[in-house]
């Protein structure tokens, strides 16, 4: 049961009561039933937390079960992706499954409606039976196929089955109601014919189940005990309910709750399919795509998006949900486990004049000074030239610069104050050098120097770097409903979404990178290394900056 930390939601409700009534025995069952058809995305994680959520919140079970029936869009490619990310996300399923594990079963429960006259043969075109199905004002209208006799919807049926028609020459229909408000109900077709290899049941069929005819009676025959849908599957619901009425199976019931809608994305399937195969993006794990797979490969972890899942809720109306939030969530995940490292993205040199040349110390940094024991630490490396970032040195500062400039003091991170006296220029007048003299006595953790800095910069050791391109992702759209927005959607994409940097600089303990392991270059944002990336050439993506940055612009 849920603690009183927060109230109850209304699916948390629905559950309870069921549960307090006795209701399918006390059972919890519930399903995520993807379509194989693409790359699961951000609003499927919350389909997955909640579905999975509420079953081990009740002691319960769910069942991943594929709703293959539409042979030509989907593919193995996609049922493997789907199964890494659910497992990525943290979750374990009861049962693999799949709509296609029940086509015999389903074409029985076809044959009986045939045979309590509640489903016909139709020869009509799909224009025709759109034409004649009428408009929300108007009832539809029937045709002559409607009465045709048992015997001949069975013999059609079976005919239909046995591959006699090409596609598009027959379906079969359920005999409802032609004049019925919702125009699900007016006569809704239940079978196609498609000749088409199937994933998994090869050249077997010819036929294949309508979603409305296949979902309904999958959750029964797994005796689903809550099957939980997305507010568009409202218009179903009452066909979802007659098909199990009139076939007398298990009564399983659909409760609806509002999708994920998150801005400064796209969350359709057939438009996130534009932008890989117009290669707007590097495929369907592009780090700016809102796919799991995206998310991984940019570095979001599992328990940031768990947390937004959380934080946004079960509700009953549609609404937009900020990225910052979900960012958010990452920033605050990443803040406790990600180990802080150096890295300089646009370096100019800095020399320490009165250092020795040749001369080496090793200072000590802490992995992660979030944590209480700091998870462990690592050597850094220091030497007389360093490499800073161009940004931290200015030839004629502002007030309150508080970086380099000439005369101006900075610490460097886990070593020794500097002073700048000088720097140097290239042709092209821009900076290349500067030239500071530190204070022996002012080491971290040892300084005795008694002087006060206001600023503090990061550094990499010349000769003990490591190079690394480094990519910078920002939000793939500039607008914040880009399928909202008058014309193509693809004009409103972000041409800034993507920034490389080829030739940075990084502390060589990160040489050694973990994959999937989040890391804080300090001052710069929270990386990971990239699926790409090789000893030869290391390659790291920003998952997100250290602060929201994005109103500003």
């Amino acid at each position: 049961m849920m603690s009183e930390e927060r109230s109850l939601n209304f699916i948390e409700e629905i559950v309870e009561e069921d549960i307090s009534t006795g209701k399918y025995g006390g059972r919890v069952l519930t399903r995520f039933p993807p379509e194989p058809n693409g790359y699961l995305h951000i609003g499927h994680a919350k389909s997955i937390c909640l579905n999975f959520g509420l079953a081990l919140e009740y002691g319960g079970k769910t069942n991943l079960r594929f709703d293959d029936t539409n042979p030509v869009k989907e593919d193995v490619e996609y049922v493997d992706s789907i199964k890494e990310d659910v497992k990525w996300l943290g979750f374990e399923w009861a049962n693999e499954l799949y709509a296609s594990d029940y086509f015999d079963q389903l074409y029985e429960f076809a044959v009986s409606l045939i045979k309590k006259g509640l489903a016909y043969v139709d020869d009509s075109t799909a224009e025709e039976i759109a034409a004649q199905k009428g408009t929300p004002t108007e009832p539809g209208k029937g045709n002559e196929y409607r009465n045709r006799s048992l015997e001949e919807n069975l013999r059609l049926f079976a005919e239909m089955k046995d591959g006699k028609y090409p596609d598009g020459a027959k379906v079969l229909r359920a005999k409802i109601d032609l004049a019925s408000p919702n125009m699900h109900m007016r006569d809704p077709l239940m079978y196609r014919i498609k000749h088409a290899h199937h994933h998994r049941t090869g050249d077997k069929w010819c036929i294949y189940p309508m979603y409305d005819f296949a979902h309904g009676e999958s959750d029964a025959i797994e005796e689903i005990t809550h099957s939980i849908c997305t507010l568009e599957f409202i218009p179903h619901r009452p066909l979802y309910d007659w098909f199990i009425e009139k076939l007398d199976i298990f009564p399983s019931k659909q409760y609806e709750f509002a999708r994920l809608n998150l801005n400064y994305t796209v969350m359709s399937k057939r438009k996130l399919l534009q932008l890989v195969e117009e290669k707007h993006v590097d495929g369907w794990d592009d780090p700016r795509m809102p796919t799991i797979s995206g998310l991984r490969r940019r570095g979001y972890t599992p328990a940031s998006i768990r947390d937004f899942c959380e934080r946004i809720g079960v509700a009953k109306r549609e609404n937009m949900i900020e990225m910052a939030l979900l960012e958010s969530c990452i920033r605050e995940d990443l803040n406790k486990t990600a180990w802080r490292r150096m890295a300089v993205l646009d370096p100019i040199k800095l020399i320490i004049t009165d250092y020795p040349e040749g001369k080496t110390e090793t200072f000590v940094g802490e992995n992660n000074p979030e944590a209480e024991d700091g998870e462990g630490t690592r050597e850094l490396p220091f030497s007389r030239e360093l490499w800073i970032e161009r940004e931290d040195f200015m030839e004629e500062p502002p007030k309150k610069f508080f970086r380099l400039a000439v005369g101006n003091m900075v610490r460097l991170k886990s070593a020794y104050i500097v002073k700048c006296e000088g720097f140097t220029k290239d042709a092209d007048g821009n900076v290349t050098e500067v030239h500071c003299t530190h204070v022996p006595n002012s080491l971290s953790g040892n300084d005795t120097s008694g002087i006060n800095v206001k600023g503090t910069i990061h550094w990499v050791s010349v000769p003990h770097a490591k190079t690394a391109e480094v990519r910078l992702y920002d939000r793939l759209f500039r607008v914040e409903d880009p399928s909202n927005e008058d014309g193509d959607f693809k004009e409103y994409i972000n041409p800034n979404s993507l920034q490389i940097l080829p030739n940075a600089y990084i502390e060589p303990d990160l040489a050694t990178a973990i994959p999937g392991k989040g890391y804080q270059f300090i001052r710069k944002g929270y990386f990971t290394l990239d699926k790409f990336s090789t000893p030869e050439k290391l390659i790291f993506n920003r998952t997100v900056t250290l602060k929201d940055g994005w109103v500003k612009k």
